[in-house]
């Protein structure tokens, strides 16, 4: 497995070798690890010379059941095995592995040849009642004490070891097994036979051999070819032996062998069991089908591994060999490891505790139903009776910019640990080598600007893009950047179009309706498989529809998961930022969750219950403490372990400066913050992250209306009552809070909690449980429980919380409780506006100053968090701060390729550092050169064009060639943006970019940058005369060669215009949805 994944003589490689090299030293064996047991199984299967069916050996479902240590533990584990494959019909391949063998004196075995059987019963006269080949094990179960009814149709009991003890033996609940009538579609007396047989077929004798480990006891199940029932089970001589009976009930001449009896009643018994199996949607799969997977199989096994076991006695067919392809295919019989190695039966090994002749005169061994054992399993431990399924991993990735979807994914996460083993990772801790063995994957996913993926989110896209590539046969080299801007085009052609008309990206997708119609055919079809055909997943995606790409990611995301062949439970749900979301998602987690249970054959009923207070945990004062500590880190310490991000403490060089000169009062300031950081690496064109603070009189007075805490500037832990299952019962403890630091009250309002975003509808229910006033508490119930309203006060109001307690003035919350609901307060990402080289342990920014005003312009000022804490910085002010690679923004190293910067306002910050590195190039290295540089710049009036005496200086040096300003509220100037002068200069910019190879960069908000994208498509499709298809192609491969570049922002003017239409849009989405 790590050979696989990370290759022989890889670092992971080593540690695990030297494990396993300690763990022998020391007991003599070693342990697999889950993931290399799950491969194992699956490679063991692919290794089966005699299966038939190998194609889909990647499918392979593995229960992990090696925690498993009595009888009624194995079969509690092989019931939940049969219930997952049997899927209502819809087979699933499936094997439950239960421990490894030690000394060989403790195996643990499954004494059932097949999990599913039918009973044989030898008459004194001789005559057999049942399967012939079951009388001696039937037998051996009626000496166990079995009672049975001695019938055709008796399903034997299942007879399990554990730990080297005597067998036990335990019926199955009837409605376990799921049997099937035998009819045929022109004999109606064929149903009168009375024929049946079961629809999963279950091996339970194989030893399975994995890295030298072996397991005496596993249950592997697939589904059956035709021809196994109809003529090996139902026809052989040593079985049924129906042959001539049948033959003789069609009319036929079974005296002559040369009137061919044989051949016609056996092709007609092989029609009733496809008829009757698909007739009732159960899976099975003709011999014809099957021959012709397993060539397909084995042409590609040849190609990968250079041959392909295959044992032609057991391969072939038993009718019909010479007209499948199998028949004339030369195969050769080898072996390899991992492997399912037949073993002796353990009625002839077993070393019997009890001798089996005394024991004829005792009591039989005790006989045990599945009610006792469910009874009994509730009776020790309401905990045990959930173990099995807590067995099915369930995995939940998120990526993130604000912290919103890392505060659903944990939800999520809660709600299905009640059913399933679950974890949650960012995109960016993933190991992406652990996708194709995960069972259950559930994908939480923000879009950030213009449909890029967030930053923990980038390389989990790249991954799954260069997947995608490998499996598409697209092998050639690709630079880590190339792919990085491949699957970013590729996440933009998502949004834009139908995805496969982009990109390797062919294939049919499987979802949840493909498995519920049972289709024998797709269940073989190549072109169900891929790397994640073993894998169920479904997506949430969060977005903004204010911005072109409406989660742009999450369909990415969705898309590939799916053509990688993953299975999808559900249609992909999205969450809009504007309208909805919190609604949106706790309608989708409860039936994501109950699908999941229904997929793994879980009982949701029992769970859901439970499960229901998961989205809806209330935190409470007998749950949530503050408690004084005297020891508490530094600010830029506590901020780099709460973001996960290294904090830097700067200072503040000077007064941040005006760059708007001539302000005529109608304009929004913009300033230029220059800050001392000394040791900090950075390239033009990167991002710097500003920790922010919010305002001083939001904090003092929410501090004011809190309760419990006396001093708030005193250090202080947060703890939360833990509960803890241990083997005496259920142990509570006080534990720090997981997240939030050791500080003071003051300090976590003003530094790491975000109090200035409207609250969420959960946070409002939990407000109105601290109202001391009836009338506050009802009318924040109905804000919190009815969505139509919330929505609109929200949108009206746009309320920070201090707004919220004013409106609600008897609302007094405990400050522990209230602080442990807050979201955290995320760091804000400004471009560059400096070159390293220029001002030396410098960074500047270009900050526009944000501020609105509510309720159609009449409400109070509010004051965006970032831009005025930078405003009201002064000289030496300490500010703490990250630097934010981006690789894609970065200049061109070719001076030959011309460049096109695009940006207007704000847009124009990483361009200065641009013309500044290049000022530096040109006058302090006299060999270098430097490219033409065309920029287009926009602003409303001549009085706020920023920069400008740098920009006509960088014009007199020849730093930039040509220099366009757009106007778009000068008086007596016809209404300009960057796009119109880009129209106009049209012929030029073709030529540029066609012809001279240039490299575009634009930067600004997601609106403009999208009116940018429409505008060169259409200069460049009118030049070229293309259609839409070849000419959004052509746009995708500039990106993938990194010439088109893009730095977005999001739209940070609060227009009613762009949210009016967002909000309607929103709506009619949310509307639309069942």
């Amino acid at each position: 497995m790590l050979q696989k994944s990370s290759g022989l003589k890889s670092p992971a490689h080593d540690t695990r070798w030297q494990q396993v090299q300690k763990e022998v030293e020391a007991t003599g064996s070693y342990h697999l690890t889950e993931t290399e047991l799950i491969y194992g199984a699956k490679l063991a299967w692919r290794n089966s010379s005699r299966c038939i069916g190998r194609i889909q050996w990647s499918k392979l479902q593995v229960f992990d059941c090696r925690y498993v240590t009595t009888t009624s533990g194995m079969f509690e584990a092989i019931c939940n095995h049969i219930k997952y494959a049997t899927n209502k019909g819809n087979l699933r391949s499936a094997i439950t592995i239960f421990p490894q063998r030690t000394d060989g004196k403790h195996d643990y075995r499954i004494w059932n040849n097949q999990i599913i059987s039918y009973a044989g019963y030898k008459n004194a006269d001789g005559k057999i009642i049942g399967d012939p080949a079951n009388v001696e094990f039937t037998d051996f179960c009626v000496k166990l004490g079995w009672k049975s009814k001695r019938t055709e149709w008796d399903i034997l009991p299942l007879v399990v070891s554990a730990n080297g003890h005597d067998p036990d033996y335990f019926d199955y609940p009837p409605e376990l097994i799921l049997e099937v009538p035998l009819s045929h579609p022109q004999f109606k007396w064929f149903a009168e036979l009375n024929l049946r047989w079961y629809a999963v077929p279950m091996v339970s004798s194989m030893l399975f051999d994995c890295g030298g480990i072996q397991f005496t006891a596993t249950a592997f199940s697939g589904w059956y070819m035709s021809t196994e029932i109809g003529c090996r089970n139902l026809c052989d001589a040593n079985r049924r032996n129906l042959l001539e009976p049948i033959a003789i009930k069609m009319g036929l001449d079974t005296r002559n062998p040369t009137s061919l009896w044989k051949d016609k009643a056996l092709v007609e018994i092989n029609i009733a069991v496809l008829h009757s199996y698909q007739s009732r949607n159960i899976t099975i799969v003709d011999h014809h089908t099957a021959s012709e997977s397993f060539m397909k199989h084995f042409e590609n096994e040849t190609k990968l591994r250079n041959g392909c076991p295959a044992d032609w006695i057991w391969i072939v067919p038993p009718m019909s060999a010479s007209v499948t392809p199998v028949f004339h295919q030369e195969m050769a019989v080898y072996y390899l490891r991992p492997s399912f190695e037949y073993q002796e039966s353990a009625m002839k090994t077993h070393i019997w505790k009890k001798g089996r002749d005394s024991a004829k005169n005792k009591k039989p061994r005790r006989k045990f139903n599945f009610k006792q054992i469910a009874r009994a399993v509730k009776f020790t431990s309401k905990l045990f009776g959930r173990a099995l399924s807590r067995r099915i991993k369930a995995t939940v990735l998120y990526a993130t910019e604000t912290g919103r979807s890392e505060q659903y994914a944990r939800q999520l996460v809660e709600l299905l640990g009640h059913a399933f083993n679950a974890q949650i990772y960012c995109m960016s801790d993933y190991d992406i080598s652990s996708i194709e063995h995960e069972a259950l994957l559930l994908v939480v996913a923000s879009t950030f600007g213009n449909g890029d993926p967030p930053e923990n989110g980038e390389l989990f896209a790249q991954d799954l893009y260069a997947m995608k590539l490998h499996e598409s046969g697209h092998h050639q080299a690709h630079s880590e950047l190339t792919i990085a801007a491949s699957s970013k085009s590729f996440i933009k052609a998502n949004s834009r179009s139908d995805l496969g008309k982009f990109g390797p990206m062919g294939g049919r997708k499987i979802d949840r309706l493909d498995s519920l119609r049972g289709s024998t055919t797709d269940t073989l079809s190549e072109e169900t498989f891929g790397p994640l055909s073993n894998v169920r997943f479904a997506v949430f995606a969060l977005g903004s529809s204010a911005y072109p790409n409406f989660c742009a990611f999450g369909k990415y995301i969705d898309n590939i998961l799916g053509e990688l062949g993953g299975e999808r439970l559900m249609k992909m749900a999205t969450g809009d930022e504007i309208c909805g979301q919190e609604q949106a998602f706790r309608k989708w987690a409860p039936e994501v969750f109950k699908i999941a249970c229904e997929t793994f054959c879980l009982d949701p009923e029992e769970t859901l219950s439970d499960a229901a207070f998961a989205l809806q945990s209330e935190l409470s004062e007998n749950t949530v403490r503050y408690a004084p500590v005297s020891e508490y880190e530094s600010l830029d310490r506590a901020l780099s372990k709460f973001h996960n991000k290294k904090s830097m403490e700067c200072s503040v060089k000077r007064n941040p400066i005006n760059l708007h000169c001539e302000m005529n009062g109608t304009e929004r300031s913009t300033i230029l913050v220059e800050i001392m950081a000394e040791g900090i690496d950075y390239e033009p064109g990167d991002h710097v992250g500003i920790f922010p603070a919010n305002r001083k009189e939001i904090v003092d007075g929410i501090i004011e209306r809190l309760t419990g805490v006396n001093d708030p500037d005193e250090q202080l832990q947060l703890q939360v009552l833990k509960e803890k299952q241990t083997q005496n019962g259920v142990y509570k403890s006080w534990e720090p809070h997981e997240r939030l630091p050791v500080c003071t009250l003051r300090t976590l309002l003003t530094r790491f909690l975000d109090i200035t975003t409207p609250p969420t509808r959960q946070l409002l229910t939990y407000l109105a449980s601290c109202c001391g006033d009836k009338a506050d508490e009802e009318r924040l119930l109905m804000l919190a429980n009815e969505s139509s309203v919330y929505e609109d006060w929200r949108y009206w109001k746009l309320p920070h919380l201090l707004e919220v307690l004013e409106e609600f003035p008897s609302c007094r919350p405990p400050a522990a409780v209230f602080v442990a609901q807050l979201n955290a307060l995320q760091p804000r990402f400004y471009s560059i506006s400096s070159s390293p080289r220029k001002y030396s342990n410098e960074i500047h920014l270009t900050v526009a100053i944000v501020t609105y005003r509510a309720e159609d312009g009449e409400g109070a000022e509010h004051y965006g968090v970032c831009s005025n804490y930078l405003a009201n910085l002064q000289s030496d002010d300490k500010i703490y701060l990250f630097v934010r690679s981006a690789p894609s923004f970065h200049m061109s190293k070719d001076p030959t390729k011309p460049v096109i910067l695009i940006g207007p306002g704000t847009g124009i910050a990483p361009f200065r550092s641009f013309w500044q590195e290049w000022d530096h190039i040109k006058s302090e290295m006299v060999d270098c050169k430097i490219p033409k540089v065309w920029l287009f710049f926009g602003c409303r009036t001549k009085n706020v064009d920023l920069y400008r005496d740098e920009k006509e200086e960088m014009v007199q040096k020849g730093v930039l060639d040509r220099v366009f300003l757009a106007l778009s509220r000068e008086e007596n100037i016809p209404k300009t943006y960057v796009q119109d002068l880009a129209l106009k200069e049209a012929e030029s910019i073709s030529e540029l970019i066609l012809q001279e190879k240039a490299h575009i960069y634009v930067c600004g908000d997601v609106t403009m940058a999208e009116h940018v994208y429409q505008t060169l498509r259409k200069i460049l499709a009118t030049r070229e005369k293309r259609t839409e298809t070849e000419m959004e192609k052509y746009m995708l491969t500039l990106r993938d060669e990194n010439r088109y570049h893009e730095d977005i922002f999001g739209i940070t003017l609060r227009t009613a215009e762009i949210h009016n239409k967002s909000r309607a849009t929103a709506r009619i989405r949310m509307a639309s949805q069942p």
